[in-house]
């Protein structure tokens, strides 16, 4: 079984890296499952929102487990473990459903490059945030140079990926990069995802895409995805559909 779990109850999901012997490192067969519940609340009707969190008391998540990718060739741990990781975080940055990260504890390397793939962050203040990875001869490689440059200013992220210096909680909300820190970040992360359910579920996803489009969070799918969307709701498409099917020409109107 997967330490990466799915809990839909309601209309806000929850994934929950379950895995806390281990700091909620991630393992190939985590990624696995994490991308399986993107692609089921991606098709998941009634889900307002999603949740990341984690269990355990010392991580939110420390990142890559070590032992899953140190015997890697290095062209296997550039093919498999970097790209197919890059993707899967990018699977869940470009989830159509908004998404909270609550970082209760540590959140390193890839740990951070997760939360950062999310669209909002909330952090309890003792926790910390950190880019290790130059301190075990590697980089980066689930966006942690790339998405968090658009997220963090180039001066602080420098600070933590070149010279290791952690970000603590009241900084990160100064930045931007964290909506809140709370005691129970928990409950905020729920509290803010409740206002999911006075809001039109078809316009915070056009938002979402809109903004993304706006940062180039995947702009050329974003794009695409709105045009079609707006075409895809006119009588043209009604119309051609139809003329397909009954095997004529379609008369599209002028206007």
């Amino acid at each position: 079984m997967s330490a990466v779990h799915l809990q839909i109850d309601g209309p806000i999901a929850q994934i929950v890296l379950d895995n806390p012997a281990k700091l909620n490192a991630f393992t190939p067969e985590m990624l696995a499952a994490l991308e399986a519940h993107c692609t089921t609340l991606e098709r998941a009707g009634g889900v307002l929102g999603v949740i990341v969190r984690s269990e355990g008391d010392r991580a939110f998540c420390a990142g890559a487990d070590i032992k899953a990718w140190a015997g890697l060739s290095p062209f296997d741990f550039a093919r498999h473990w970097v790209r197919e990781g890059h993707r899967i975080f990018d699977r869940l940055a470009r989830l159509s459903k908004p998404t909270i990260a609550v970082i209760h504890a540590p959140a390193f390397g890839g740990g951070l490059e997760l939360a950062a793939a999310c669209d909002i962050r909330v952090m309890a203040p003792s926790a910390t945030l950190a880019l290790p990875e130059a301190q075990v001869g590697i980089v980066p490689g689930w966006s942690g140079t790339q998405r968090l440059a658009r997220l963090i200013p180039e001066p602080v992220l420098k600070e933590m990926a070149l010279f290791g210096r952690r970000l603590d909680a009241a900084r990160a909300h100064g930045l931007g990069f964290v909506a809140e820190v709370a005691d129970d970040p928990l409950a905020m992360a729920e509290s803010i995802a409740a206002r999911l359910a006075h809001a039109s579920p078809r316009a915070v996803e056009v938002a979402k895409y809109q903004i993304h489009a706006g940062v180039g969070e995947d702009r050329a799918a974003m794009i695409e995805a709105l045009g079609g969307g707006m075409i895809g709701a006119s009588a043209d498409r009604a119309e051609g559909v139809a003329a397909f099917a009954e095997k004529r020409k379609p008369i599209f109107p002028a206007s």
